[in-house]
């Protein structure tokens, strides 16, 4: 009877958790912790932020790949699935590689949520202030021949009309041939969609300077400065000149810098209990 029961549980665990199936995703604008998210192919992103650490879960990733809390992969909002990125915490300088293959971070005001084994090798046991990095040339050979990416578009060639030709005699001196010239065959492009197993990121902790960055809310970028300073009013803010001067000279809106990610996690609720729809939480 105990052994027909154990059965039944692990009979119970492979329906449950259906087999993996890695694949490129992309996936349609969604909203999660109150803030729109905007999903978009990229391949040189670089930013800092505050980093999240992911539920250790079971089941499978937004891309497919089975969830393992003890791999070096990571979740993010917007990044095609799967991509390689760089998180450096910056508050003791450790960096680690990571594969992301999930959406998240579910807070608002996280830029990325690390694996809990990934977390441990970085040092951090709660939210910290992060770096982010994107490795394009890792990127693109993650997501090459994954199925799940859009067929590209059929181009047709022109059609091409009756020509009427002739052999004519070399010209006077020429070497002349009768050997016919065989057209080399144009390879036809095949498109992989066959799964590939996941590459697994190895435990690789590169200790570096740690980076002194201070943590704000912003909540937009204008082209008008009138408009930049109406919605600093909003949050209890400043507008910024942004950019290079010029005629299309920019002003962000931000308030800050706060003392502490509590601090900050405060100020980022204030403004979405306002209804505010452009929030992020920055490290600089």
């Amino acid at each position: 009877m105990r052994f027909l029961f154990l059965g039944l549980l692990i009979l119970s665990a492979c329906a449950e958790t259906p087999a993996p199936q890695p694949r490129y995703f992309l996936g349609e604008p969604y909203r999660e912790g109150g803030l729109w998210s905007y999903p978009k192919e990229e391949f040189a992103l670089d930013e800092a932020g505050i980093a999240a650490i992911m539920p250790a879960a079971t089941g499978l990733t937004a891309n497919g790949e089975l969830r393992d809390a003890t791999a070096m992969v990571a979740a993010h909002r917007t990044l095609q699935l799967p991509a390689i990125v760089t998180v450096t915490n910056l508050d003791n300088g450790l960096s680690l590689r990571l594969r992301v293959h999930e959406r998240g971070p579910a807070q608002a005001g996280r830029i990325i949520a690390v694996s809990p084994r990934a977390a441990a090798l970085l040092g951090a046991s709660g939210p910290f202030r992060a770096r982010v990095v994107l490795d394009g040339n890792a990127s693109r050979a993650a997501i090459e021949g994954l199925a799940g990416q859009a067929a590209p578009l059929p181009i047709a060639t022109a059609p091409v009309g009756r020509v009427e030709r002739e052999s004519l005699a070399p010209p006077a001196g020429a070497r002349g041939t009768t050997q016919a010239v065989q057209a080399t065959p144009r390879a036809e492009a095949v498109t992989a969609t066959a799964a590939r197993e996941p590459e697994r990121l190895p435990e690789q902790v590169i200790r570096g300077a740690p980076g002194f960055g201070q943590i704000w809310l912003e909540a937009g970028r204008f082209f008008r400065r009138d408009l930049a300073q109406a919605q600093a009013a909003r949050i209890g803010g400043r507008a910024e000149p942004f950019g290079p001067p010029g005629r299309q000279q920019q002003w962000r809106v931000r308030s800050g810098p706060y003392p502490s990610i509590a601090a900050a996690d405060a100020a980022l609720a204030r403004a979405l209990a306002m209804g505010q729809p452009d929030l992020r939480l920055a490290v600089e």
